[in-house]
C-alpha cells in the first residue's frame, strides 16, 4: 500500500486468517496502529508493519465495533515525552527546580 491515511479501511495480513482492521495511527515508516478485533478479547488495537496491510471498499461487520473503539480512545500526543506538558525542559538556564530556601534564622 503506498500512502495509509488515519481512518481508512484495511485488511491485516497475519499468521492466520486475513482480518479487518481500521487504521488508527502512523507512528513510523515501519510501524501502523490497527484497531482489530481479537476472537478472545474483542476490539483491540495492533500494532503492524504496512507491508501487511491491504485497501478494502466495503464495510465489515465489525466495523461499528473498531469504530467505537477507536472513538473512546484518547488522541494520540506526540513530542511529550517525559510528563512534561508539550515538548522541551522548560525554560533555557534552568535545568532543576529551586532549592529550598530558609527564612530568616
Amino acid at each position: 500500500m503506498e500512502t495509509i491515511d488515519v481512518g481508512s479501511l484495511v485488511k491485516v495480513a497475519t499468521d492466520g486468517p486475513v482480518i479487518d482492521g481500521i487504521v488508527f495511527d502512523h507512528p513510523s515508516s515501519s510501524k501502523v496502529v490497527v484497531a482489530v478485533i481479537d476472537r478472545k478479547r474483542g476490539p483491540v488495537f495492533r500494532t503492524v508493519h504496512p507491508d501487511t496491510l491491504s485497501e478494502r471498499a466495503e464495510e465489515g461487520d465489525a466495523d461499528r465495533a473498531l469504530r467505537l473503539l477507536i472513538k473512546r480512545t484518547p488522541p494520540v500526543q506526540r513530542g511529550g515525552g517525559r510528563g512534561g506538558a508539550g515538548g522541551g525542559r522548560g525554560r533555557a538556564g534552568h535545568s532543576r527546580g529551586a532549592m529550598h530556601r530558609p527564612t530568616g534564622k
